[in-house]
């Protein structure tokens, strides 16, 4: 059996890889379009091509019996279609539901005519980079709505249990496992841990949408108003969130944010 994780170099398809050889899986497959800069272990085959680049895809998909899929809406189409005809069986993909972001590749998973399992993530903790530049600027963060709430997830715990899904697809066929990390916090709390973290009060400004745009403008570039309006202008004060899925899906306790800022202060370049 051949495992194929495409994105490899990517954080979470890297991520991937290292789970499923911590559960001692043989067979892994890392397509990435940079060999070099992956990194990946001895004992991992590595096959060169990028999905959205369809035409590097072919020779990596020979032997493959399940893959990971890394979200690409503009070629998922014809990647699926490339899988099917090389006889790929099974497909865990990264993407969210019918009407979100990512939703056409949960589509075009499900029309593909291969088993699936839908890997469903809410807010990112890495998302909290996008930060980085105000506090080191300003020692704050501003947004307009300081008591929206989520349950960021680690990527680290979405790669976990892909890795669970490829590795047992029996049970996790037709599935969509919504995820979510062990808490569920507001913007502001998100910002306390992270200055505990960093070791210095950061403040949270409350600024009109058009002053946030142009905070998170330098850190986010042309994504910065949808984000603005979508994700932050859509939150909820007092949202449900699956705080337990990724424990139970990997038989481990998921990763708090208070412990992945304090994992992760290096990328906060402080």
């Amino acid at each position: 059996m051949t495992i194929l994780v495409t994105g490899a170099t990517g954080n979470i398809g890297r991520k991937v890889v290292d789970h499923l050889l911590a559960r001692g899986a043989t067979g892994v497959r890392a397509l990435t379009n940079d060999p070099v800069k992956a990194a990946l272990p001895a004992e991992v085959e590595v096959a060169e091509g990028y999905v959205r680049r369809v035409q590097t895809l072919p020779a990596a998909f020979d032997g493959v019996d399940r893959m990971y899929l890394a979200p690409t809406p503009d070629t998922v189409g014809e990647v699926l279609e490339l899988a099917r005809a090389a006889g790929v069986r099974h497909v865990v993909d990264l993407s969210g539901e019918p009407e979100s972001w990512w939703g056409s590749v949960t589509g075009a998973v499900e029309a593909s005519g291969l088993e699936w399992t839908h890997l469903w993530p809410g807010d990112f903790m890495e998302n909290t980079q996008t930060w980085a530049q105000q506090i080191r600027d300003t020692g704050a963060v501003r947004e307009p709505f300081p008591d929206i709430a989520s349950a960021p997830i680690a990527m680290d715990d979405i790669a976990a249990v892909a890795a669970v899904a490829l590795l047992d697809t029996e049970a996790h066929a037709g599935k969509a496992h919504w995820l979510a990390g062990p808490e569920i916090l507001t913007r502001r709390e998100l910002v306390r841990q992270l200055g505990a973290a960093l070791g210095r009060d950061i403040e949270f400004l409350r600024v009109s949408r058009d002053e946030a745009v142009a905070a998170l403008t330098p850190s986010m570039g042309e994504t910065t108003e949808w984000y603005v309006d979508n994700v932050l202008g859509g939150g909820e004060e007092d949202p449900t969130a699956p705080t337990e899925s990724v424990e139970k899906l990997t038989g481990r306790p998921a990763t708090t944010f208070a412990q992945w800022a304090r994992e992760n202060t290096a990328a906060f370049g402080i």
